[in-house]
Order: structure tokens, then C-alpha cells, then sequence
């Protein structure tokens, strides 16, 4: 680093070591050309793909970044971010800033029925032949964590003799606030609000305002720090018998959502299922999946 570039950044970093805690936000202007800087350094490390249309938000939550560096410019955020931000922190702090997190317990309930009903019971079967006692689930961007507990609730209500079987639920996202969400396991009345009544004391138990998680269905579930467009991660992602992926692309532009695909593929077990969000498609980006109707669903199996 020359000598320009070492001052700028030895000047942010003693910013951010002693900002102080700030409720009202500073009007800071972002140009177009910052923007597009910005959104390229974004798409470069987390995938996500902001449209033009995007330049509000993202400035608003750059303007919390700012503040909280107590650096005066946007040149100085996108600098420090390029060259100063050697271990992800701040882009870490930003992915959680712009990530959307919006869940609740067994949301789009046709899907978790075909998964229930049909998927489950078929991949149980073909395990029961083979002797496998092993099934493993990835809840991919996971969010606060109501999906991946869903599919727990599920899979202790199904599986009869459950004590007999190895079981991991995988449920990875890039916003490390929510991964916290995951591991506290404490939801409020709208994320539980669609919880079935006959399952509701089972797995959740009251907590004052909010509902935990019981310990048995809970230790199903582990949280785990994963940016879907991280090539090297997404590798060692294996052994799958389904992955939830459910309102995630939708963020991604086409290159990312083939590579995040293909990615998908290769951690699927043959046989395996991948359940997408109803505005989702895979046939445009992949031709490796083989589209198939499960009760009154239609979802996508590895061959």
C-alpha cells in the first residue's frame, strides 16, 4: 500500500476505534458513480445484485456505516472496504444491514406438506434399504432461523422412531445478527403464529412474550456463517438429502444464481430435493435437475 492509501486508511481506522454511539444520521449525499462502485463491491463479495432503483436504501444504510466509522464521505467507506477491511468485518456489518429477513414458521405450507408427505418419506424409505441412518437438511439463508426449526417440528413428527437416526439441519446465512437469532431460538407471536395447535406445546414453550424452542427439537438445528457466493465454502458443502433455498435468488442476478445452482447440485445427494420459493425457477439457469410433482407440488430432484 503507498503512502496515500496507508494515511487514509490509518485515518479511518482510528475513526472507527473511536466512534461514538449516534442516534441521528447526517445527510451524506451518494453519486451515481459511487453507487455503481459501491454495488460492484457488494456483487464481488456477497453476490447480491442491487438494480439502480436501489439507491435510496442502499445509501440510507451506508449512512448508519458511516456514522458508526465516523467517516465523512462515501469515497472513504468504498476506500475503506477495498483496502482496509482485510478480515470482512465491515462487509459483514453491511451484508447485515442490507439483507432482507423476512419469515415466520411454516410459511408457503403447500411446499413443507409435499416435503412432509411425499419428499421425507420416499428419501426415508430409500435410506431404510440401504441401511443409512443419516439425513442431513441445509436451510440455505436461513434468516432468524424459523424455517430450519420448521422443518425440526416436521421431522420429529414424521419420523417415528427418530432416536435411530443421525439428523443435522445445516441453517447458514450471511447476516451474522441472524445466525445469533438461530442459536437464541426465541420468536415472538408473528413467527409463530402459524405454528399447527397440535404442534405448538411439543416443540415451543412460553417465555414471557416470546416462545423458545424446545432443547429436543433444537439440537436438531445448527447455525453456521455461510455467504452463498463464497466459491470455496460452498465446496465443502455436501452430503445434502434436501436444501431449502426459499426467497434467496430472487436477490441474486443470473451468473450468481447458476453458480449458487450448480453449487446446489453438486452438495445434493443423488435422489435429493431443493425447494425454492414460489416465485422461484431453477429451468432457465439449470438443466440438471429433473422437475417433479410431489402431491399437488412441483419441485426440482437430482437424478
Amino acid at each position: 500500500m503507498n503512502s496515500s492509501l496507508t494515511a487514509i486508511a490509518t485515518s479511518a481506522n482510528s475513526k472507527m476505534k473511536n466512534a461514538p454511539s449516534m442516534n441521528v444520521l447526517p445527510e451524506r449525499e451518494m453519486t451515481s458513480e459511487q453507487y455503481s462502485r459501491l454495488r460492484d463491491l457488494i456483487y464481488q463479495k456477497l453476490g447480491l445484485f442491487f438494480e439502480d432503483s436501489k439507491v435510496y436504501f442502499l445509501k440510507r444504510r451506508v449512512e448508519r456505516r458511516l456514522v458508526a466509522l465516523q467517516l465523512d464521505r462515501v469515497d472513504e467507506y468504498i476506500f475503506y472496504l477495498r483496502f482496509s477491511d482485510e478480515n470482512g468485518r465491515e462487509m459483514q456489518e453491511l451484508a447485515n444491514l442490507i439483507t432482507t429477513n423476512e419469515t415466520y414458521m411454516f410459511r408457503e405450507y403447500e411446499q413443507l406438506e409435499a416435503f412432509s408427505n411425499h419428499c421425507l418419506p420416499e428419501i426415508l424409505e430409500a435410506k431404510r434399504k440401504r441401511s443409512d441412518r443419516c439425513l442431513r437438511i441445509w436451510s440455505a439463508g436461513c434468516s432468524s432461523g424459523e424455517e430450519p426449526y420448521t422443518l425440526a417440528i416436521i421431522l420429529r413428527e414424521v419420523i417415528a422412531n427418530i432416536a435411530d437416526w443421525e439428523i443435522e439441519i445445516v441453517a447458514s446465512d450471511v447476516d451474522s445478527n441472524m445466525l445469533r437469532s438461530v442459536e437464541a431460538a426465541n420468536y415472538g407471536d408473528r413467527s409463530v403464529k402459524d405454528v399447527p395447535e397440535q404442534y405448538f406445546d411439543r416443540h415451543l414453550v412460553c417465555n414471557g412474550a416470546s416462545y423458545q424452542v424446545r432443547p429436543e427439537t433444537k439440537r436438531l438445528v445448527r447455525a453456521c456463517h455461510l455467504n452463498l457466493h463464497d466459491r470455496l465454502t460452498m465446496r465443502a458443502m455436501r452430503g445434502f438429502d434436501f436444501i431449502f433455498c426459499r426467497n434467496v435468488l430472487i436477490y441474486f442476478d443470473d451468473a450468481s444464481r447458476k453458480s449458487v445452482v450448480d453449487h446446489f447440485y453438486s452438495a445434493l445427494n443423488a435422489g435429493g430435493y431443493i425447494f425454492l420459493g414460489h416465485s422461484e425457477s431453477i429451468g432457465r439457469i439449470s438443466s440438471a435437475y429433473t422437475l417433479v410433482r410431489r402431491g399437488n407440488y412441483l419441485t426440482y430432484q437430482k437424478p
